[in-house]
């Protein structure tokens, strides 16, 4: 895997060790002692560049454009229902895969959006978020060595979910266009591939693939024996195009894990809820790596989320994206008329931006002197990439904030150049 140097490594070479006092290189109480060592796997990762741009937003009092999560509020229906779930005293273990009422949700909610049987009782687990979702896919199917393929720009996660597996990460980019660069990602499989993670709509980029783009990467997996991993967690937050779960397409319902949650849908990311879906034999493998993870995501808001898939018809999916839509015009107009170059995202609810014509500054740089001197804080490009080079004048803005937060932000990085 590439070294990534300085701090906006995100995994480095195996056997890495980070320098200073104390910790796992020394004792600051005295010198000539060294602690215990930590595993090498854990040496190669930095704490999330995503989060540090929070930390930065806080410290500079800055609008949080880095980290996506919401400023408004939750529909009243979760949260009602929630305070419902506590006082019933929900408030014990759930069924360590999910409770039945959720998973049965689950199921129901993908047969009516997306025509695909489920069984909620063999196919369905609900884990700590999408996140720890993604990291039981991947211990239960990757072995040390194995190859898992990453598309780039990523979300800052899939990489180092590979590593702690033993696996190998293979980044591949999608191509400078709009669409994918189907030759090369084939020219990445091989006999050591194990999986393929594919986001859409995409984090950072707001990518939504194609039907046809998916029917290619599912015949490539079939060949290969290989699974497909989704992150599907934006699919409600579309803008244009549609979303395609690659287990609908013929032949990929028996080797795609499909990974989504609440978080996003129904604006409760502190909530930690997600689910995978996926075929029965790997399931029970999945489930066994979530039991040892987590146990089970909170009861009270499972039960809650439950209640929203169950009471919130097309109508409010229609608003959510309509939602997004307005606040996407007003970042994405806002962003241009500063001197940024972007397009506006098919899906998700980020702007991947390059701030080139207004500063000859590098990524990391530039992140931090706009939330210290403009008070807007995006995240640095490079964590998006394998290679940090990748993403040097680039930065990412989220926009799942008000309408007025977003005139702010616009209004404060108008004059962004140093």
């Amino acid at each position: 895997m590439p070294d990534r140097p300085g701090t906006d490594s995100r995994v480095r070479e195996p056997g890495w060790r980070p320098a200073g006092k104390g910790g796992v290189n020394g004792s600051p109480s005295d010198p000539q002692r060294s602690a215990p060592p930590v595993a090498g796997r854990t040496g190669g990762f930095t704490e999330s560049v995503i989060r540090e741009m929070t930390r930065v937003a806080g410290e500079h009092g800055a609008i949080n454009l880095a980290q996506g999560f919401p400023d408004f509020p939750a529909p009243d229906i979760l949260k009602e229902a929630a305070i419902r779930a506590v006082h019933a005293d929900l408030n014990q273990y759930a069924v360590t895969w999910g409770a039945p009422r959720l998973r049965r949700a689950i199921a129901a909610t993908r047969e009516r959006d997306y025509g695909t049987p489920v069984d909620p009782d063999r196919e369905v687990t609900v884990t700590c978020g999408a996140t720890e979702a993604m990291a039981s896919a991947l211990l239960a199917v990757a072995e040390p060595g194995d190859e898992v393929i990453v598309l780039e720009p990523f979300y800052e996660n899939y990489g180092p979910d590979a590593v702690l597996c033993g696996a190998r990460p293979v980044f591949v980019p999608m191509g400078p266009g709009p669409g994918l660069d189907l030759e090369r990602i084939e020219g990445a499989f091989s006999d050591g591939t194990r999986a393929i993670i594919l986001n859409t709509p995409n984090n950072p980029t707001g990518r939504v693939f194609t039907r046809q783009e998916l029917e290619v990467l599912g015949g490539l997996c079939r060949r290969h024996e290989a699974w497909a991993i989704t992150d599907e967690i934006y699919e409600h937050i579309l803008y244009e195009g549609e979303h395609v779960p690659m287990a609908s397409l013929e032949g990929m319902d028996g080797c795609t894990i499909t990974i989504s949650g609440a978080s996003k849908t129904f604006s409760v990311t502190g909530w930690r809820v997600g689910w995978i879906v996926a075929p029965p034999g790997v399931t029970g493998a999945i489930r066994k790596v979530h039991d040892f993870l987590t146990v089970g995501a909170p009861a009270p808001l499972q039960d809650a989320v439950a209640t929203a898939l169950e009471g919130l018809g097309p109508e409010y999916y229609r608003e959510l994206a309509g939602g997004y839509r307005e606040r996407r015009g007003v970042l994405h107009h806002g962003l241009r008329e500063a001197g940024f170059r972007c397009e506006p995202p098919a899906g998700a609810y980020y702007i991947l931006a390059d701030f080139s014509a207004l500063d000859g500054r590098d990524d990391d740089t530039f992140s931090r002197w706009l939330a210290a001197e403009r008070g807007v804080a995006p995240v640095p490009g490079s964590s998006f990439f394998s290679e940090p080079d990748g993403g040097r004048d680039r930065v990412r803005f989220a926009f799942c904030k008000t309408v007025p937060t977003l005139e702010e932000a616009v209004r404060r990085l108008t004059g962004a150049a140093g």
